[in-house]
């Protein structure tokens, strides 16, 4: 299959992370994923000169949120310097060309009724100017999360189905979060495009452990608790760019790619 498949690099020189794997396309912060400080680019040569050597190059950037962004919660003080820094983010990544940024569900307090945080969302997408698409990704645990089981991803996506920049959000898939979230990875694809209408990007991740366990830790690929061949046809329904977050540096990511692109040969056998 002609599938893109890059990794999650170091954010100081992306391109040349890229290279050292072969890969078309690499994701990375911009900045402290844990800080609400702002975005920051550590490329030497600053956001213009890195959007240039990336078209240069031929290579793809996708930029991943911090992980502390939550715009679902009823929590004013995390809620409104999460929009702020989501929009900061959003800037900054369209400064470098990237093709989209990620960020994760996130999720109300234990007290809440989740439409509070469906409600949220709409807000947050009506309130942010979406310069470049806003992925929004499944996540693994929590059992008041906005996008770990399919309905509470369904409720974020009818409500925010009539704002008026709904076509700019798009929705990342990964795969180590769908296993350990409790969603069944034979129809995970199909499930999901039944809800938003598209699978944007596909984080490509074995886990290191079972099904629903809610636990969000990354596996190279064939060496945790995902079938193997369920896991090369999620990537292949997908049929969308897909990014490494596995363990390692350039070697292993090579290896997995390796490991990838042998399961989604067309020789029947495989």
């Amino acid at each position: 299959m002609s599938i893109r498949i890059g990794a999650h690099v170091d954010q100081s020189d992306p391109i040349a992370q890229a290279q050292e794997r072969s890969a078309p396309l690499v994701q990375f912060f911009l900045g402290d994923p844990q800080s609400y400080k702002g975005p920051e680019i550590r490329f030497a040569e600053g956001a213009a000169a890195l959007r240039t050597a990336a078209e240069t190059a031929g290579v793809d950037l996708y930029v991943h949120a911090p992980y502390i962004i939550n715009v679902a919660t009823t929590n004013n003080r995390i809620r409104i310097p999460s929009r702020k820094l989501l929009q900061q983010h959003l800037h900054a990544a369209a400064e470098i060309g990237a093709k989209g940024l990620i960020v994760h569900g996130g999720h109300v307090n234990k007290t809440d009724d989740p439409s509070i945080g469906f409600d949220n969302w709409r807000k947050a997408i009506d309130a942010t100017d979406l310069v470049i698409p806003l992925l929004i990704e499944n996540t693994a645990g929590g059992d008041h999360a906005m996008t770990r089981h399919l309905d509470r991803i369904a409720g974020v996506w009818d409500a925010i189905a009539g704002c008026a920049q709904a076509d700019m959000v798009g929705f990342c898939l990964d795969t180590c979060h769908a296993h350990a979230g409790g969603n069944a990875l034979e129809t995970v694809v199909a499930d999901v495009r039944a809800i938003t209408g598209r699978i944007d990007l596909v984080h490509c991740n074995d886990s290191r452990d079972e099904f629903d366990s809610g636990a969000d830790r990354h596996a190279s690929l064939g060496a945790g608790k995902i079938d193997t061949a369920l896991l090369a046809s999620v990537i292949r329904d997908a049929d969308a760019p897909v990014v490494l977050e596995t363990p390692g540096g350039a070697d292993e990511h090579l290896a997995d790619i390796a490991w990838l692109r042998e399961r989604l040969s067309p020789d029947p056998a495989r």
